[in-house]
Formats: structure tokens, C-alpha cells, sequence
């Protein structure tokens, strides 16, 4: 099987009757015999923790990821209020994103879950005060980025802010219904991009003022981004009360439920003209990600009790996980990291060993299709998982591993946009990461086209979500080794956090850019890495792939 252990992991414990240490000149037997055991001098203990002391180390790394939002939010607030990105070197905003403020509401529901209520209340009064003129005002905005940061935003807000929601928040914020009524405007204009569509296919792009739509200038959709609304348009639906929303959304998968499939992958661009998939490329990096991760979702956001006419969602992701473990799972050499690769031209056509950090976001999907967001040991417990849930859950865990050790192979502990892997048909020398110590340093290979660093969020949302799961604490301290990493080498004294050019190289020559997701994702996913699990538990709400969370129906929807 592809998800058995690499030779790397394995241990022969056979051998150890028979090993013998030589110490201080004197010869110590270990093993299995009683020679061995009576001779075996007695094992160092781990030094002991203050009461609460794991806790209280947590309690103090999730303090210094707030403090590091606290520090985000100070730079865009004094060089970029109001533009959708912060440019901390030339102290500057910018707008790539339509200028809706992308930063104010992808941080907002991250200040609220942090308890950063100063933040909350300026950003609340900002959007309360300017976003619905600048919706109203403003031009082309592409339909799958405005949904997942901007409508995702207003709304994970909305819930969070509601009376019955939980939260306790003391933000000085506008009423929750500012953020709902926000959000219906927007999305009413959003919702042109689907009936200007001949098919249920949406255009890719809006333009906001008029609320006309239209394609990409190649006329394609991306198959990732026309999958990646219907959590935002169903939570939309059910707390507006008015359907449309949701059924113009839906009828995309409905839609794509009918079209043919190479083991349950599918192609990463797709037309709205004809409705069909165009070109054979078949991936889990960008345009092809969020499709996989959309189909667990949504059927555990609303059909996994409440609306057996979603079944065919969990059917869709349960042969597309088994795709990618028959057509995409290798293992690199020398060392046997597990890696997901791609197939360019089909699945007739050659595998190439390329992985973008994007794909670093499936190892928490296939653990959070595994037991549905309770732990590990209860599913087990309570007889919940099945051989395909294990193998999935075991895969998981093997591509976190390779996912930190794409941080861990390079100079500056940051991993690259993308790696390629060293396997049997593919090696490039001289093109390691940088960290000669690493044991994986003739595994990933780092191009140059390909070192940078844009502060993603996909591995530490992975190993949340792992950690939840599994209640394992290494996925705690592979986060804080990142979080580290990011604080040495991206912090910019002024105020916030730089993307980086080449991640292999010390010091590294930095990228003028502060992504929306670094304060909406990276950060937020890290603070409650080392959090209570009961702050937005994965068995009540999901996270949309913005990591804006929206409670699951028919649960209690409390924090």
C-alpha cells in the first residue's frame, strides 16, 4: 500500500536483544533479556514541568502569535486603512483584490476569536462605515477571492458577533447585523456572475458596480475557484432566510456531480460556455485544491444528517481521495517522504513530482474527512472509522510530515512556494534548500523560479487540524518551529510581516507584501493551534478555505 511506512520509519525490533552500548569503557546490555535488564542503568527522566507546565508553555506561545497579530495589524493600520494589502517595506498600501479593505475583514473574525477587541471595534467601525459605498462603487472583482475573503468574513463576523454565538466578546464593533446586511449586498451582486452564466458554470470575474459578470479574458474558469462558494452562499441562505443564494451555488456541483472523472480527479480549468472540463491537467495545487476540500465540507456543513440528497458530496470526495492515493502518492528518495504530485497531462500522460505549498492544505482535509472533527480516539472508541478512514487518516499524517519538512530543509526554516522531489526518474542537483543538516536535504529539490515565501497558511492549518485530531503534541511544536521562523526572519520593526524572495539564502532578500491571509489564516490557525479545543471546535463549525469558520447545521453553534 502507499500509505505504509517509508523504510525510513521502520524499525527492526528484532535487533534490540542483541545490541550492546559501549559506555565509559563499560559494556551495557539492552534488550530483552534479564542480563540486560539488570545491568540497564535507569533511563533520564524529562525535567520536570511547574504544575499545568505543558499548558502553561502553550498558553504562553498562543500570547506571542497574538502579539505577532497585534503587530500585523499595528503596521497596516499606520501605512494602509482601507487598502486591501499592506506594503511594510515601502510603508504603503496597495490594492489587488478590488479594494474592498481585504485586510479589515479577513483579520476581523481573527481579532475576535483572539479577544483583540480594539482591533474588532476599529475594524467593524471601518466596515460599517465604508465598505458598502465602496461595494456599491467599485469595479472588477474576481468572484471566488471577494467570496472567500470578503463574504466569508462578513459572515463568519456575523456569527461571531450574534447575541447567542458565545463568544463573550467586549468589542465596541457595529451590530451584528451590519455585518449580515453587508454581506447581502455584496453577494447579491456576487450572485450576476452565476446568472450571466449560460451554464450553471459561473464567469470567473464581477464587476461590482454594475453587477454585470464576465469571463477570464481565456474564457476558463478555474475548477477550484467555481467549487469554492457554497459554504459561504449556503450559511448565507440559511441566516438571510432567502434560498437563492444557495441554490445558484449548488447547482455548480450538481452540475460537475454529472461529468466524467479520472478516478474522481478532475481537470483544473473548466468553461462556463460549455460546461465541460478543458485540458487534462489534473493537480492539488492551485485552481484544483479547494475542489477536494469543498466536497467534504459542504456535506459536513449540511448533509452529513440533516439532507441525504447530499450524499453524492461524500461519495465524490471518497473516490477522489482514493484517486489520489492510486495516481498521485509517491514516495521521494533517499528518504521516503510521502508527496502528492501531479499529472500534467492526464493520467496517461507522465507524473511529475511537483507540489505546491497548496497542497499542503490536504493533510488536514483527509483527517477531517477521516472522523468528521472529533478526536482520533473517540472515532476509534466508538467504532467510527472504517479501512478506507485509517488509510486516509495514515496519509495524513505522513504529508504533514513532508509539509514541515519543507520548512525544515531550507536556510531560513520557511518552506517554498513549491518543491519537487528526488525519485527515481527525476533528480536535479545543487538545488537543495540550503540547510545541510537536514536529513531530507537530497529529498526536496527547491528551484529558483520557486523559493519565495508568501506567509501561506496551508501547513499550520493542516497541523491544526492534526492536532485536534490526534491530540499528538508534535504537531504543536513542528507549529511553533514555523511561527519562530516566521517572527526571525519576516517581522518588519515598523509594523507587520514581509513576504520573502528566496527562502534558501541567508539573510533573505525580501518580498513588499503582507498577504490578507497571513492575519485572516496563518496567524489565526497557529493561535488556536495552541488553544483549548473547545474554541471552535471542528465537530461545530468548518472552516471555509479562508479560514473564516461557519458553523455546521444542526449542531449547537457556540464557540
Amino acid at each position: 500500500m502507499l500509505t505504509r511506512s517509508s523504510p525510513s520509519q521502520s524499525v527492526n525490533h528484532g535487533l534490540a536483544n542483541d545490541t550492546r552500548i559501549k559506555k565509559d569503557g563499560n559494556v551495557v546490555f539492552s534488550g530483552g533479556s534479564r542480563l540486560g535488564k539488570f545491568f540497564r542503568k535507569p533511563p533520564r527522566l524529562p525535567p520536570q514541568l511547574p504544575p499545568g507546565g505543558r499548558g502553561s508553555i502553550n498558553s504562553a506561545r498562543q500570547k506571542k502569535v497574538k502579539e505577532a497579530f497585534l503587530h500585523a495589524w499595528l503596521g497596516y493600520k499606520k501605512y494602509a486603512m482601507g487598502y486591501d494589502e499592506l506594503m511594510p517595506l515601502s510603508r504603503q498600501g496597495t490594492d489587488g483584490l478590488g479594494g474592498l479593505g481585504a485586510t479589515i475583514v479577513d483579520a476581523l473574525d481573527t481579532a475576535l476569536i483572539m479577544g483583540a477587541d480594539e482591533i474588532a471595534s476599529e475594524a467593524g467601525t471601518w466596515i460599517e462605515t465604508h465598505l458598502a459605498s465602496r461595494i456599491s462603487e467599485k469595479g472588477q472583482v474576481n468572484l471566488f477571492e471577494t467570496t472567500i475573503r470578503v463574504l466569508g468574513g462578513l459572515l463568519s463576523a456575523y456569527h461571531l458577533t450574534s447575541a447567542d454565538n458565545g463568544m463573550n466578546s467586549t468589542s465596541r464593533g457595529p451590530n451584528a447585523t451590519v455585518y449580515l446586511e453587508t454581506a447581502k449586498n455584496l453577494a447579491d451582486r456576487l450572485l450576476s456572475a452565476f446568472t450571466s452564466s449560460p451554464t450553471p458554470i459561473p464567469f470567473s470575474d464581477v464587476v461590482l458596480r454594475d453587477s454585470s459578470a464576465h469571463a477570464a479574458p481565456d474564457g476558463l474558469s478555474s475548477t477550484s475557484e467555481v467549487s469554492t462558494l457554497q459554504l459561504e452562499f449556503n450559511y448565507l441562505s440559511t441566516v438571510s432566510g432567502d434560498p437563492k443564494y444557495s441554490v445558484a451555488a449548488m447547482k455548480v456541483l450538481e452540475h460537475m456531480k454529472t461529468l466524467q472523472k479520472v478516478e474522481g480527479l478532475v481537470p483544473i480549468y473548466i468553461s462556463p460556455h460549455s460546461g465541460e472540463f478543458s485540458g487534462e491537467n489534473i493537480r492539488l495545487g492551485s485552481r484544483g485544491d479547494s475542489y477536494y476540500e469543498y466536497l467534504i465540507k459542504i456535506w459536513l456543513q449540511r448533509g452529513s444528517s440533516q439532507d441525504s440528497n447530499l450524499t453524492y458530496l461524500h461519495n465524490m470526495y471518497v473516490e477522489a481521495m482514493k484517486g489520489v492515493r492510486n495516481l498521485l502518492v509517491r514516495k521521494s528518495i533517499p528518504n521516503g517522504l510521502v508527496f502528492v504530485g501531479e499529472l500534467p497531462y492526464g493520467s496517461k500522460g507522465s507524473f511529475n513530482p511537483k507540489m505546491d505549498h497548496l497542497v499542503c492544505f490536504l493533510p488536514g482535509t483527509l483527517a477531517l474527512g477521516a472522523t468528521k472533527g472529533i478526536t482520533k480516539e473517540k472515532a476509534l472508541r466508538d467504532n467510527l472509522l472504517n479501512f478506507e478512514d485509517l488509510e486516509n487518516l495514515k496519509l495524513a499524517e505522513d504529508l504533514a510530515k513532508t509539509c514541515f519538512e519543507m520548512y525544515s530543509v531550507t536556510s531560513t526554516g520557511l518552506a517554498p512556494e513549491i518543491a519537487y522531489f528526488h525519485t527515481e526518474e527525476y533528480f536535479e542537483g545543487n538545488l537543495d534548500g540550503g540547510n545541510k543538516s537536514s536529513k531530507y536535504v537530497n529529498d526536496i529539490i527547491i528551484k529558483p523560479a520557486d523559493r519565495h515565501n508568501l506567509l501561506r497558511p496551508e501547513t499550520v492549518e493542516s497541523l491544526f487540524i492534526l492536532y485536534r485530531i490526534t491530540e499528538d503534541p508534535k504537531y504543536r511544536e513542528w507549529g511553533w518551529q514555523i511561527f519562530e521562523a516566521f517572527e526571525k526572519f519576516t517581522r518588519i520593526d515598523a509594523g507587520g510581516y514581509t513576504s520573502l524572495d528566496d527562502v534558501t539564502t541567508l539573510p533573505p532578500q525580501r518580498r513588499d507584501k503582507m498577504e490578507t491571509f497571513f492575519l485572516g489564516e496563518t496567524l489565526k490557525y497557529l493561535y488556536l493551534l495552541f488553544g483549548d479545543s473547545s474554541n471552535i471546535p471542528l465537530d461545530k463549525f468548518v472552516f471555509n478555505t479562508e479560514a473564516h469558520p461557519i458553523p455546521i447545521e444542526g449542531t449547537s453553534m457556540k464557540k
